[in-house]
């Protein structure tokens, strides 16, 4: 195996493993199509990278968090919902993105490119998705209560707002790592589809985290794979793989719903 394989596949694993386990919260909260028009504020980010030819990471992440906090604040100010704000920034990612980037050039910004990431963009990736990871772990319980009942953990004395933000920042920063591995078209496949995955297969929270992390480091892993031998898109790659374990799981669960003495 060589270097440049090797750093793609651990950069891509921490990348699938980190959306997976936010995804597992998202789905919950019933907002991974939220991720999708997120992912596309990152556009500009990446056409500006790839005209002036500097790290994708720069590029990115800017306009990530600055799309984030104006979201946040937006939601603050105006009460319309996240999917709605989420909409908006949609198209102005793309509209801005098509205006600055022929495309002809936007194949990197609409599906990625993992085998070509840097040893500096893989450690920084590494490190957000670490970072990804603790923060979903430390709001995990709390905006779930929030998705239930955010009248009662207001009176519990959580900080809604605070934590909307944090959740956010969340979903940027995964995008914004997300965009390397399957680009800013179908992000939101990074994090919707090993949940719904593990929402067939799981009868608890810890199964069902578990099984959303393994499908997320799994179809990374053959997505890299395959896109590797048979020269075709990583991105794409992946995300058919994750679907094609969902149809998988989707038959496995109809069997499993069916009683013993009807089988």
């Amino acid at each position: 195996m060589d270097n440049q394989l090797f750093l793609s596949l651990i950069s891509g694993v921490f990348i699938g493993a980190a959306a997976a386990y936010l995804g597992t919260l998202m789905l919950s909260k019933k907002m991974s199509v939220v991720a999708g028009p997120l992912a596309h504020l990152a556009l500009p980010g990446v056409a500006l990278a790839i005209i002036f030819h500097f790290s994708l990471f720069f590029g990115v992440f800017p306009f990530i968090i600055l799309g984030i906090i104006f979201i946040w604040f937006l939601e603050k100010k105006t009460k319309l919902p996240l999917e709605n704000l989420a909409a908006i920034t949609f198209a102005f990612g793309v509209g801005s993105a098509l205006l600055i980037l022929s495309i002809n050039e936007a194949e990197e910004a609409l599906i990625g490119n993992i085998n070509n990431i840097s040893l500096i963009e893989g450690l920084l990736v590494i490190s957000i998705a670490l970072i990804i990871f603790y923060l979903t772990n430390k709001i995990y319980l709390r905006m779930m209560l929030i998705n239930i009942h955010e009248e009662l953990a207001q009176t519990s004395g959580i900080d809604i707002n605070f934590y909307n933000f944090l959740y956010l920042l969340a979903i940027g920063l995964t995008v914004a790592i997300g965009v390397y591995l399957v680009g800013g078209l179908i992000t939101v496949a990074l994090i919707a589809t090993p949940s719904a995955v593990a929402k067939n297969l799981s009868n608890n929270l810890k199964t069902y985290q578990f099984w959303a992390i393994a499908c997320g480091i799994t179809m990374t892993i053959i997505g890299i794979l395959l896109g590797r031998f048979y020269s075709l898109p990583t991105g794409p790659m992946i995300v058919v793989t994750g679907v094609l374990f969902f149809i998988l799981t989707v038959f496995f669960k109809k069997n499993k719903d069916i009683p013993a003495n009807e089988k």
